[in-house]
């Protein structure tokens, strides 16, 4: 058993990918809005992002398309922004858990094919990408990419010269790919959204006087002032044109039985101000805190959360034990995570960068620290001995999620067993790891409280996977 961290891995946990699509009956162009709207889910990926719109009005199969890496105000400019006229369109921004991180890789997938153009954003992971690719290079079919987007794309566009509808070639490809999805498609005169079956990813409807949107998360409807209209349920389509929304039941997959949706949104991907299939984000850190303060109560002076994600949760643990809140962590609000991290031979942290420690605030004080979650254990160490440096006379750590047990196959960058630090570790052996007085973690039946009774998918905590897991790995490059 290895007792010992490596302080050079990258410790933090990414977020996957979200994505926008707006549809203005007015005929206005909507690029604008769309990038404001990426802003609002830029924390759900900072490696690249892309636009892609189309003038119903105009000449069929038109799309103008840009996308870069890097953040969103590095890769749209005013001038490029005006230069995309379009009443439709999609956006997306990106972390690369499938597929390196390459232009090429950025989305929305742009396709031209027999019956038009399809423009496509995708959020998620599938498990039977590998196969499906295998299957479609065997027919002829050459890919410009490594991600499993284009395999949603390609076999959408087959079935489309089946089948009379759009929709109808999306609920055909439904049938065949397995595993996490939200998908916005646009054709020349329809926007579709799509979810999986089992709900892993969200996505929900908004409105704007004459315009739809469909957005992965409500926070960035408040941005562009919409309203909330409702969640795109698991395994629905719902289909958007001139004449407005609409949602065929013969297309949809729904099973309520075979439901399981990402628990980890709630405790940390998505952003607080966000509503997640009617359960507040905000709601349910402040209930895991509760719960953390009830079965793992210790005698302290102050309860901190390491920002962002931990102080819900924090606030939570504070109301319950009735212990003062405080603010211990200042973060640098201009270092996202495309920053240039120090070269090992230096002796600047990178968590020393994005954070440093009040230390008149925990000076003298029994400090409980309260964080989402320990991949590695690497940053949780530093922040610990962070504390400990700034005069804290004690520091219990504790953790608004379950130890991390198994990867996620679904999307969520969380890596192999043996990379996790609780994997073959007692809680005992964690805490002398990271330094502190004491560590707990969230219960794994407390889960269920968090998400308010909606079936959840608790498989990097469980193993119990929703979905049978990958012979081969999909979240790499694909080898060839």
């Amino acid at each position: 058993m290895n007792n010992e961290l490596n302080f050079n891995i990258d410790e933090e946990l990414h977020e996957e990918c979200g994505v926008f699509g707006m549809y203005d009956f007015d005929g206005s162009d909507v690029a604008s809005t769309i990038y404001y709207g990426l802003f609002a889910l830029q924390h759900r990926g900072q490696e690249s992002c892309g636009i892609a719109v189309s003038d119903t009005g105009g000449p069929m199969g038109k799309v103008s398309a840009h996308k870069g890496m890097g953040l969103c105000n590095e890769v749209f400019t005013p001038e490029i922004l005006e230069s995309l006229h379009g009443n439709i369109g999609v956006g997306h921004v990106r972390y690369s858990t499938a597929g390196s991180s390459t232009r090429e890789n950025a989305q929305p997938l742009v396709l031209n094919y027999v019956k038009g153009t399809l423009a496509l954003a995708h959020n998620g992971n599938l498990v039977n990408a590998p196969e499906l690719r295998r299957e479609l290079e065997y027919t002829g079919a050459i890919f410009q990419t490594t991600i499993d987007s284009e395999v949603i794309a390609y076999h959408i566009a087959r079935e489309r010269v089946k089948t009379p509808t759009v929709e109808a070639a999306v609920a055909n490809a439904m049938k065949k790919i397995v595993g996490a999805y939200s998908l916005v498609i646009m054709s020349p005169r329809k926007m579709i959204g799509a979810r999986d079956p089992y709900g892993f990813k969200p996505l929900c409807i908004g409105k704007r006087d004459n315009t739809y949107v469909l957005v992965s998360e409500s926070c960035a409807l408040d941005t562009i002032g919409a309203e909330f209209v409702r969640d795109v349920c698991p395994g629905e389509i719902v289909t958007i044109t001139k004449d407005g929304i609409a949602s065929d039941t013969s297309l949809c997959l729904r099973d309520k039985s075979k439901e399981a949706r990402c628990i980890f949104e709630y405790i940390y991907f998505a952003r607080p101000d966000s509503v997640f299939d009617g359960v507040s984000v905000y709601h349910s850190r402040l209930c895991a805190g509760r719960a953390l303060a009830v079965d793992s109560p210790v005698e302290a002076d102050l309860v901190v959360g390491v920002p962002e994600s931990g102080n819900a949760a924090a606030l939570g643990y504070s109301l319950q034990s009735g212990i003062p809140y405080g603010t211990a962590f200042v973060k640098n609000s201009y270092v996202g995570r495309t920053f240039i991290k120090p070269k090992q031979s230096n002796r600047e942290s990178s968590v020393r960068i994005k954070l440093n420690v009040l230390k008149e605030a925990v000076a003298g004080k029994r400090v409980i620290m309260i964080d989402d979650s320990i991949v590695r254990g690497t940053t949780s160490a530093l922040i610990v001995n962070m504390l400990r440096e700034a005069g804290a006379k004690e520091v219990h750590v504790r953790i608004s999620a379950p130890p991390f047990l198994h990867p996620c196959y679904f999307g969520t960058d969380i890596p192999d067993e043996d990379q996790l630090i609780a994997h073959n570790r007692t809680i005992d052996e964690i805490r002398d790891l990271l330094g502190a007085d004491s560590l707990s973690y969230l219960n794994i039946d407390r889960l269920n409280e968090m998400a308010e009774g909606l079936p959840i998918c608790t498989a990097c905590f469980s193993g119990d996977y929703p979905v049978e897991p990958p012979k081969e790995d999909i979240r790499g490059e694909y080898i060839r």
